[in-house]
């Protein structure tokens, strides 16, 4: 899988940009702020529907503009895909596969894999378990992009479970009648039993796959010092079940304790979107005891990981490291560059060309604010 070529209108610093991109190496030089991010921010958006850097989409769209534009022509397999989305601030987005629109945008979710480390995955390390939830969603989506309408569902399940325990925990306080605003809750609860299982069960499967990975990229990476480790970490104990009709029963099981403490704050308080992912070198979790270096190697250890674990499935994404050779020391440098140099396509953004190792020879673009030129 590669992209042919991306275009952008009215995104970010860009009014209006197209990139012809070939398979193998693409280096883009440019200092910061000029816009170089903003690119691989675009594709990042094909892949997820979602920005690595902000939690909605008004800052993706130009200032001044009332929309934004992506549109990318990914080959995979010998078979071009158009994939247009519009992003629209405080509307629904639109989308369209090879010009004809689709119902909703999700659908175009595995018409780009792609693979992303940039600095702000520290915080898969040393930020809140949302950040992790999130890469692990992120990549279940990518291996089987039909976990994007789970997690849709059980999203929309949790934000109502949320308003009605929030009803009555308002009620409760001024003193109103809290029966008849839980009546219909247990109905509730069975529709976040059965959407949750299905994306526990997904995450349990994904992570036994990934482990392996993650302890060889690691190991790759910071030259056999400590082994890597991860594990699922959830609410509802250990271990799980692996069935996904016992998922169910166990958070069933536990919703019924944890009612009283739910109506008492007045929000969910069990399933997956409570849960995290322990990460550990050596007998001691990452988080807390190691230091920046070995944090820093850890995350990129996950997205390595990520990329072995798709390649592993037959899927050849888009590997994308943004500005990642300027926070390494040498010698993490040429042996990342090492187990990366035969990805099918592999896009390098650095403020110096010379961070970049020499192996890494291919295209090079140079980025000056709302402009990119091919240089080579």
């Amino acid at each position: 899988m590669h992209v042919r070529r991306v275009e952008l209108t009215d995104f970010r610093s860009y009014e209006r940009v197209a990139v012809d991109l070939d398979p193998g190496v693409s280096v883009f030089v440019g200092r910061n702020g000029t816009g170089k991010t903003n690119l691989i921010e675009a594709l990042g958006y094909v892949a997820t529907l979602d920005s690595h850097r902000v939690a909605t989409d008004a800052p993706l769209v130009r200032a001044g503009a009332a929309s934004a534009v992506i549109r990318t022509a990914i080959v995979h397999e010998g078979r071009e895909l158009l994939v247009e989305l519009e992003l629209v601030p405080g509307r629904a987005n639109r989308a369209r596969l090879n010009r004809s629109p689709v119902r909703r945008p999700r659908e175009v979710l595995g018409a780009l894999r792609m693979v992303l480390f940039a600095p702000e995955d520290l915080e898969l390390v040393r930020g809140d378990p949302s950040e992790r939830r999130r890469y692990l969603d992120d990549l279940l989506v990518a291996r089987q992009p039909r976990f994007a309408g789970v997690r849709a569902d059980y999203d929309r399940v949790v934000k109502q479970r949320n308003a009605l325990l929030r009803t009555a925990y308002l009620t409760r306080k001024v003193g109103g009648n809290r029966g008849q605003d839980l009546s219909t809750l247990e109905v509730w609860d069975q529709h976040l039993a059965h959407h949750g299982a299905e994306l526990l069960a997904g995450r349990l499967e994904l992570v036994a796959a990934l482990g392996p990975h993650l302890t060889k990229a690691y190991d790759a990476v910071a030259a056999g010092r400590t082994a890597a480790a991860i594990s699922y970490a959830s609410r509802l104990g250990d271990p799980l079940p692996a069935e996904r009709p016992a998922l169910r029963e166990a958070i069933l099981e536990r919703l019924g304790e944890r009612r009283p403490a739910e109506i008492e704050r007045g929000t969910t308080l069990v399933g997956p979107h409570r849960d995290d992912l322990a990460l550990q070198l050596g007998d001691l979790p990452v988080k807390g005891y190691a230091s920046h270096g070995e944090s820093s190697t850890f995350a990129l250890a996950l997205r390595l990981a990520a990329y072995d674990l798709l390649r592993s499935d037959g899927i050849e994404p888009v590997l994308v490291l943004d500005d990642v050779f300027a926070e390494l020391d040498a010698g993490r440098r040429d042996r990342l560059a090492g187990l990366v140099s035969d990805a099918a396509q592999l896009l390098v953004t650095c403020a110096v060309a010379e961070d970049v190792p020499p192996s890494l020879s291919g295209a090079r673009f140079d980025v000056v604010t709302g402009t990119v030129t091919r240089v080579s």
